[in-house]
């Protein structure tokens, strides 16, 4: 199972399937929304850091690139001759940046580990070792912070270095002082592309003079990835900039969000096409695009952070809901989905998808249906036969391998 909670030199899903197959394989192109619990830096070294228990979120896209000749967070599909397998970004939202929304870190690895080596220590050398690669990387190239993020910097320090000293831990070497919980959906080159033009669309106002101002009821690090999503299906976009009032009683939040994914990728009705059409997105989304945002390929995964730690206090990290303690859901839901096979292990996940596309073609609804609803049908019944006839596919690769 995926789901690690132990060695932190593990690499979550870069481990091989059975037979020698990578998830890569067969996904090349995903989205997945990390999670992150608090950060806590020890004192005495660099820039004193600390955030709160609501945590922190990352978008990673596989397929993708980054575009540093722009000279500013620009992103790109691969090109042809380009293994999107091979090849993808972290995208980060921060309350530092002042004419961006998000920048952007190239490669997984570097995006979770920076440049320690799998088993080494969390040390002040190798902390100094990822900055240094990080900006020959060139992550914050064009990016301005607000100055305020500059008064706690120490002497001596240019604000060049302490922009990299902030982002660390945050924007990239992410692993280095917090627990992750990521929820990894399979796309296709088409829905990533719309994610990477939104993204895109959405720095552009920064990059000609508008100032970013973050704010955590309307437009936090959540709601752009939420929005990334929709361009997939995956629900309907979310309204940012809302009026505070109104947004404050239902703004989101890193480890809602991360439940919100996995449920909606991987646990709506599939066998049950009334439910679905009572769905006022899927009602529109499933005739235009065929799709349905349950699919097989979802996986989630809980990854701690590098524990052998010099440079933070990784004990007891917190990351916590915005729900209620006494009627709220999302706890039961992250303990239910943690405790599904399926949701773990790409084997388990296609066996499960294969019964509940069977279980779905035999429900099928009589003919009396009219109208939006009969035709709302023939699309379901199609795209249940189309998706089992390609995991089908999928499941004798998987075997064979």
């Amino acid at each position: 199972m995926n789901i690690y909670t132990g060695p932190d030199s593990m690499k979550d899903q870069a481990v091989p399937l059975r037979g020698g197959t990578r998830y890569e394989d067969f996904y090349p192109y995903y989205a997945e929304l990390s999670a992150l619990s608090e950060l806590r830096k020890n004192a005495g070294f660099g820039v004193p850091l600390a955030s709160g228990v609501g945590g922190h979120a990352l978008l990673y896209l596989n397929g993708i690139r980054v575009d540093r000749t722009a000279g500013y967070p620009v992103i790109r599909l691969c090109t042809e001759d380009e293994d999107p397998a091979e090849h993808g970004a972290g995208i980060a939202v921060n309350s530092h940046y002042s004419n961006a929304n998000w920048i952007a870190t190239e490669g997984r690895e570097f995006l979770w580990r920076g440049a320690l080596a799998p088993g080494e220590r969390m040390t002040h050398a190798a902390y100094e070792r990822t900055q240094e690669m990080a900006k020959a990387r060139g992550i914050l190239d064009g990016v301005i912070f607000h100055k305020e993020f500059f008064r706690d910097k120490p002497a001596g320090m240019s604000d060049r270095d302490c922009m990299y000293e902030l982002s660390i831990a945050t924007d990239y070497g992410v692993q280095f002082g917090r627990e992750s919980f990521r929820a990894r959906v399979p796309l296709d080159r088409v829905r990533i592309g719309a994610m990477v033009d939104y993204l895109n669309a959405v720095n552009a106002p920064y990059r000609a003079g508008k100032i970013f101002k973050w704010n955590i009821f309307n437009n936090n690090c959540v709601h752009v990835i939420h929005n990334a999503f929709a361009t997939t299906g995956l629900w309907a976009p979310m309204k940012i900039g809302a009026f505070i009032p109104f947004a404050v009683w239902g703004f989101p939040v890193p480890k809602n969000a991360f439940v919100d994914v996995m449920r909606r990728a991987s646990d709506l009705p599939l066998e049950d096409a009334q439910a679905l059409y009572e769905d006022g997105h899927i009602r529109r989304s499933l005739p235009a695009t065929g799709l349905l945002p349950t699919a097989p390929g979802a996986l989630l995964s809980i990854v701690p952070p590098i524990t052998n730690n010099d440079v933070y206090n990784v004990d007891g990290l917190k990351l916590i809901f915005f729900d209620s303690v006494v009627w709220g859901s999302y706890r039961g839901h992250l303990k239910r989905l943690v405790a599904a096979p399926h949701n773990a292990d790409l084997h388990e996940n296609f066996r499960h998808f294969a019964a509940r596309y069977a279980a779905a073609g035999q429900a099928r609804r009589g003919r009396w249906l009219r109208g939006e609803r009969a035709s709302f049908q023939i699309h379901y019944e199609n795209h249940i036969a189309n998706a089992a006839e390609t995991l089908a596919r999928q499941m004798a690769r998987l075997e064979v391998a």
